[in-house]
């Protein structure tokens, strides 16, 4: 059901004023099925910038379903839960990542080295990733976007392996990783962190190599940055990403057994 925003807290009513002074009235959703399609999105769906829905509630089933038609949630503690489609739309295809000579050189090293300490993994710890990614501190935000409520929604999805994480170990201790939603063989980039040089760089080139070989061609990056260009992102339009990623999440899934058994990515970097 579609509605008018309800006038429950000072953060949301100042939100409410937001919404109204838009040249276009923004809709309110109060169930995840009214989310607008593909199909209306491309049509011109009622929207302001790349915003097509806000909501009060967020939980795996919401995410889930705003995936499978192009959105993604993304907004700030105290604030309604507000729903993007941007257009442009930043991918990363798995075939154009660019592996720097200091990174290869470095994903190398620590596979070769005897007794190494270094480690990447998948579906290790979604917990701690999910957790780091939250906390780390970031010099162009005040404050972080994942808040408990997206949090516990794609820790959710991660019970029902539809979101993976990609650990790297020093020592048995998480340094550095990466998180996202995957449907089929769509991945959906979510955030990193890292607390020494390379280390998310790492577990990206690492996760690249893994999916690329599992028959995975494409990476939603979401949001156009120059740091995704050097990696081999490029934005791309609305429209073909929409057809692009809904092949993709129609495939079967990678198994999630094979996923867990592996005991260090890195070591398809050892040659």
């Amino acid at each position: 059901m579609v509605s008018s925003l309800p006038d429950t807290t000072p953060a949301i009513r100042a939100t409410q004023i937001w919404i109204e002074r838009m040249p276009t009235r923004i809709p309110f959703l109060e169930h995840f099925d009214d989310f607008p399609s593909h199909l209306a999105i491309l049509n011109d769906a009622p929207h302001f910038e790349d915003v097509y829905a806000i909501s009060l509630h967020i939980d795996a089933d919401w995410v889930h379903a705003a995936y499978m038609r192009g959105m993604f949630p993304w907004y700030s503690e105290g604030q309604p839960v507000i729903w993007h489609s941007p257009n442009p739309r930043m991918v990363l295809p798995t075939a154009n990542f660019k592996c720097a000579a200091s990174l290869t050189k470095r994903l190398k090293q620590w596979a070769r080295q005897a007794h190494s300490p270094m480690r990447v993994t998948l579906n290790r710890d979604f917990a701690g990733v999910i957790s780091a990614c939250a906390n780390m501190a970031r010099t162009d935000q005040d404050g972080t976007w994942i808040t408990d409520e997206l949090s516990a929604a794609y820790t959710e999805l991660h019970r029902r392996k539809l979101a993976i994480s990609v650990e790297v170990w020093r020592d048995d201790v998480l340094v550095a990783g990466l998180y996202g939603v995957l449907i089929g063989k769509m991945f959906f980039g979510e955030s990193m962190f890292t607390t020494l040089t390379d280390g998310s760089k790492v577990a990206l080139a690492c996760w690249v190599n893994f999916l690329k070989a599992q028959g995975g061609t494409l990476i939603d990056c979401q949001q156009v940055t120059q740091h995704l260009k050097s990696l081999g992102g490029a934005p791309i339009d609305r429209e073909s990403f929409f057809i692009q990623s809904a092949r993709l999440m129609q495939q079967s899934p990678i198994d999630w057994t094979t996923m867990a058994s592996i005991e260090n990515l890195l070591d398809a970097h050892q040659k």
